[in-house]
This record gives structure tokens, sequence and C-alpha cells, in this order.
């Protein structure tokens, strides 16, 4: 294997020290118990407990979330606030989609680098299922013409050209996973992927099962130590993810109806992430936090890049952010030992795997000369993915780096890659050194 890469000199380390998330709790038709500053909160609560210094020794908060609720503006400092960082600890909050928590990361490590900040908490939260219920503009315009009535004359006339057409809910969730620039949504974008690299429907459901029986394998054998459980106002306790289809079988998958492009696609409820709600943190230190406070570190941050790239095709985004990662640090795909790329669909990560072994693609594309090559299937993914435990897009993106860092000190590994595609057209990627005992 290619040796680790080696740190400019005079960079600073950057580490990840440790992390914890909550359960990825499945929308269920409704809002889900919890509001997403609740979430993040209980998430980082025993991770905060189990460390040698007090939570206001932090530089800084940083908190990805794509959706936060009308009473939580600036959701970073909220969680930062009711967490007991403290008055004097900034906290702010980064908007990239389905990237968000990795944005948050990224921001940390990228502060770090330059020393303006020792210590950071960092992480993401999204609780999908309190997406609001909308009203149309013309409703909007009509609410707003009847308060400004006066008299009953006025009222009545303004009564009067009310339409119940107007009354129609606008779903705020569905909005927000249609691209406003491409006119197309997040499913359709798989669709368009599959076309293009032949991926059929038995892949796709094939793919879909194996993530379920990976979460399976990994939840029953208690691989997934950085889930925290969170407890509601009632007092029910959330200890798992609980979008874990267990007894699902191919069968079932095919028997699902296409969702977005009806009645020919090949994109179902079962082959695309579940909308969940969750959060996940991680604490990232510096050299010096490190020896001040006797700190483990568990990996090093070793690079972050990000990628643009047209919006109807959006889930290449991992290929175009961490192919040059690979590149910089002269490594091919086989020299990385565990990967994560968020299950945004079946299709979509698919297309990933098969643009990278695609020679056209990756010399008319990506400028490379020759196909990079094939990411092992038991090296991605090990324990299951967006497609069986759930996607919150403001969390997804810190979640992978927390898992890919506890694979890696599991196996014992030494390289990991954490990808990410973004609605809108982006892609984000992360690459990490295990330096949490030997490899």
């Amino acid at each position: 294997m290619t040796p680790a890469p080696e740190r400019v000199p005079g960079d600073r380390a950057v580490y990840l020290i440790d992390g914890a998330r909550s359960p990825f709790l499945k929308m269920r038709g409704g809002p889900g118990p919890f509001k997403a500053a609740e979430l993040a909160v209980q998430a980082a609560r025993s991770l905060l407990l189990k460390q040698p210094f007090e939570p206001n020794a932090f530089d800084e908060v940083i908190l990805g979330c794509v959706a936060p609720g009308a009473d939580e503006t600036n959701i970073a400092r909220v969680a930062s606030l009711r967490l007991g960082c403290g008055d004097r600890v900034p906290a702010w909050t980064v908007q990239r989609n389905c990237a968000s928590g990795l944005q948050a990361i990224d921001s940390a490590f990228r502060n770090i680098l330059l020393a303006r900040s020792e210590l950071v908490l960092a992480g993401g939260v999204e609780a999908m299922s309190q997406a609001p219920i909308l009203f149309s503009d013309e409703m909007v315009r009509w609410l707003s013409d009847w308060h400004r009535s006066r008299g009953v004359l006025v009222r009545l006339r303004t009564l009067g050209r009310l339409r119940p057409a107007w009354l129609a809910p606008v779903i705020g969730l569905l909005k927000g996973l249609r691209d406003p620039v491409a006119g197309i949504s997040m499913g359709q974008t798989a669709e368009i992927l599959a076309h293009r690299f032949g991926i059929d429907r038995e892949e796709m459901d094939a793919f879909a099962l194996e993530s379920h029986r990976r979460l399976d394998a990994a939840a029953g054998s208690g691989r997934l130590k950085e889930i925290s459980p969170v407890f509601d106002r009632a007092g029910n306790s959330y200890v798992a993810d609980d979008g874990l289809r267990a007894d699902t079988t191919m069968e079932k998958l095919a028997a699902l109806t296409p969702v977005f492009d009806k009645p020919c696609g090949n994109v179902t409820a079962g082959n695309s992430a579940q909308v969940s709600d969750g959060a996940a943190w991680v604490i990232l230190a510096s050299e010096e936090a490190v020896l001040r406070y006797g700190l483990e570190p568990r990996a090093l941050i070793l690079d972050t890049c990000w990628a643009a790239l047209d919006p109807a095709e959006m889930g290449l985004g991992p290929v175009h952010a961490a192919t040059p990662i690979l590149r910089q640090r002269g490594l091919g795909i086989e020299d990385v030992d565990y990967w994560e790329i968020n299950e945004a669909f079946a299709a979509q990560v698919l297309a990933c795997l098969s643009a990278w072994r695609d020679p056209d693609y990756c010399r008319n594309t990506l400028g490379l000369d020759r196909a990079l090559g094939e990411v092992p299937r038991e090296r991605l993914n090990v324990d299951g993915g967006g497609i069986s435990l759930g996607h919150p897009v403001g969390a997804s993106g810190a979640r992978i780096i927390l898992h890919l860092c506890e694979v890696l000190k599991r196996t014992r590994s030494r390289l990991g890659m954490a990808s990410i595609c973004i609605g809108g057209g982006q892609g984000g990627a992360l690459l990490m050194e295990n330096v949490s005992g030997e490899t």
C-alpha cells in the first residue's frame, strides 16, 4: 500500500478526537418527536460529558443544518448555549444542502489550520419530519389583504375573492428536494444517472438490500458505538436507527413502484435514502489542544475538497470531489482502505463507481489519462448507509466522517475517504488517516 501522505512541513495537524450521533429516526407521516435543536443537544451531551475539559473550552461551535425551525435561527448558537458552552463561545450555522455537516467539519478544520481556533465542536443536524406545510403565494396575498381589511363590507368583498384551491397546502419538504435551476427532483437526477451508466432496477435493489443487511449486521454485533440514545419529553427512549428493514428481500423491493419517473422509472422508495431526523457531532483539535487537555486523537484530517458539476447529475459529486484529493496526494483508489459514500440513491452510488472505472468519463470529464479504477464493494459503506439508516440532509456529512473514523479504528486500517453528493450539483470529500493505534 502507498505510504500515508505526509503533511507539508509547517502545516498544523488537525485531529478528530471523538464524536457521537443520535439514532436516525425515520419520518412516519408527521412531525417526529424532536425538533432539530433538541436532537443536536441530546446527541452532544454524552459526548461532552466524556471529555476532560468543560464545554466553554471550545473556541467555536459550527453546525450544519439545511432547514432549522422558525424558532431555531442560527441553530448552532441555540445548541451551543443549551450545551453549556457559555456566552463567550461563538457559534455559527452553515448550509451546503446534503453536505452541511461535512461543511461544518471542513470549516472547523480550516480554522484550526489557520490557527484561528484550537478546539472546535462541529457537526450537522436535520429534523426533516418538522419541515413546514406552507400556503400558496395566492393564499398569502389574500391573508395580507384580509388583515388590512377594515369594515364589514370590505371584509365581505375580500372574503368573496377567496378561492378554495388556494387552501391546498404546499409541502415544504418536496420543494426543498427539487432543484430550482434544473427544474427536476433529486430522484429524477438519479434516474438520469441510471440511464447514462446503464444501471438497471435489479442492480439498484440489490444495492439497497445489501445496505439493509450490512446495517442489520452492524447493529446486531454492536458496531455502531457512536450512537448516543435520545429521550423525548414523554420519557420514551430511542437507541437505534429505526429505518432498518431487516426482513426486506429482492421480491419486496421489486414490488415497489417508481416514485420519480412514473411509470417507467427504476428509482423507488426502497432504493432511495429514507427521509429521517438525526444529528451527528465530532470534536476537532490542534496539536496544542491535544497536549493541553491530554486528548487521545483518533484520526488526522489530511485534506478536503469541494467540486461542482451539472445539477442534473448532482449524484456524481463524490467522483468530482474525491478524485482531486487522490491526484494531489499521489494515491490510487486501491490505496484507500475504506470508503463512505453517502447513499442518497442506489443509482447515484452505483453511478459513481461506474464513472471511476469508465475510461471515457475519466478522460473526458475528470482529465485523467485512464480509468481511475474500482472501489471494492467490501470496502464501501461496510455498515450500511442512507438507504437503510436514513439521510437527514444536514447531518449525513458529519455521520459518514464519524463512522469512517470508527471503521478505521475497528479494522486497524490507515486511510479513509468520506464523500457526499450535494443537491444543486456539487460534491464534497474528506480524507483522513487513522492515528488511534497500530495499523
